[in-house]
């Protein structure tokens, strides 16, 4: 599989939560290509493709396809549109962009605006842009104009397309996390190329984590697996002004990031640090005290409490239009969870 062209063909796709079925269905149709021995969609719009015969134990490898964006949540009297957050945005990243919102008719592109810099008296020159100080132009030449292009409730992504750069490196919104549907559905590839592992690989784009973690409680609860690695970026930590102390030094082309954590498995944990040493598979560790933040907060807990540990992906620009991320730490995790999934054994204990 090309990490390239199947991330490029993702993070082109508009899926803030609750709409992100163009997304999953791309994703089904490279599953159903690659040959999965069964690729099913929830009735939460979760996408489930499963590599293997049954018998040994379930890994369920879960990475949520949904982005952060924005949402209409006025029109006013001259047709400009406030907006909202979906999910959660730094707002001076927002000033200045393109915007494509979602509409019944098609798409509507406009841009993000403010007052301009020359206006700005006194201390509003040093203050931060709040989303509520911003607004989108969509060229409407009266609310009753707008009112024709957008309505209530239309969601909207940034409109930007991905773009390599030296070094083996991709910028792109929404590989938060996009990067975690191609890590869970290449690690299942693997597996299966190698002739499979002791049980089911389970590969999972779920919906909704960037608000409610809905697709990833819904879809544990229903697979019901015997333990599950949730795959998500965190952040890199090679570019200026991030404090290392608070957080673990994991730069671009340190490799996946093994996560432990309080509502972690240990021995996940341990197993993954295991497989990467005797792959000899670069990788870093990072301690969480308390909730992850990652589609792990809601698997850990489904029914009687699943096994989960997290891998990561460094990324730099967080939540933002020009997330950037090495392609070989993509490629890496998924070679460390497939080595992972062909050690497990069958009736292997994960009690504490």
């Amino acid at each position: 599989m090309s990490v390239i062209s199947f991330l490029q063909d993702l993070v082109r796709m508009d899926t803030t939560p609750g709409n992100e079925e163009r997304g999953i269905l791309r994703a089904a149709a490279e599953m159903r290509h690659l040959g999965f021995d069964e690729v099913t969609i929830d009735p939460h719009g979760s996408l489930i493709g499963r590599v293997g015969p049954a018998g040994g134990p379930t890994l369920a490898v879960v990475g949520h396809i949904d982005e952060i964006g924005v949402h209409v949540s006025h029109i006013d009297d001259e047709g400009y549109v406030r907006f909202g957050e979906v999910g959660g945005w730094d707002a001076v990243v927002l000033v200045g962009q393109r915007v494509r919102i979602a509409t019944r008719d098609g798409s509507v592109v406009g841009v993000i605006g403010r007052k301009p810099i020359h206006l700005l008296k006194g201390p509003d020159r040093e203050k931060v842009p709040q989303i509520k100080d911003l607004h989108i132009d969509i060229g409407a030449r009266d609310a009753d104009h707008a009112r024709e292009l957008v309505r209530i409730g239309d969601v909207g992504v940034i409109d930007s397309d991905p773009v390599e750069l030296p070094g083996d490196r991709l910028v792109s919104r929404s590989l938060d996390n996009r990067i975690g549907c191609f890590v869970a559905a290449e690690a299942a590839r693997l597996v299966a190329e190698s002739g499979g592992a002791p049980g089911d690989v389970v590969a999972l784009a779920v919906v909704q984590e960037e608000t409610t973690f809905a697709g990833s409680r819904t879809s544990a609860f229903a697979l019901e697996p015997d333990l599950a690695i949730a795959v998500d970026v965190t952040f890199a930590t090679d570019q200026p002004g991030i404090e290392l102390g608070p957080i673990t030094k994991h730069g671009l082309e340190s490799g996946p990031v093994i996560a432990r954590g309080t509502l972690l498995h240990p021995r996940i944990a341990d197993l993954l640090y295991e497989t990467a040493e005797q792959e000899k598979i670069p990788f870093t560790v990072e301690s969480m005290g308390r909730m992850t933040g990652t589609d792990a907060d809601a698997i850990h807990s489904s029914r009687a409490g699943v096994p989960t540990g997290i891998v990561s992906v460094p990324i730099r620009y967080m939540h933002s239009p020009v997330e950037l991320v090495s392609l070989a730490d993509i490629q890496n995790a998924a070679k460390l969870i497939a080595a992972f999934a062909r050690r497990l054994e069958p009736g292997m204990s994960f009690e504490r």
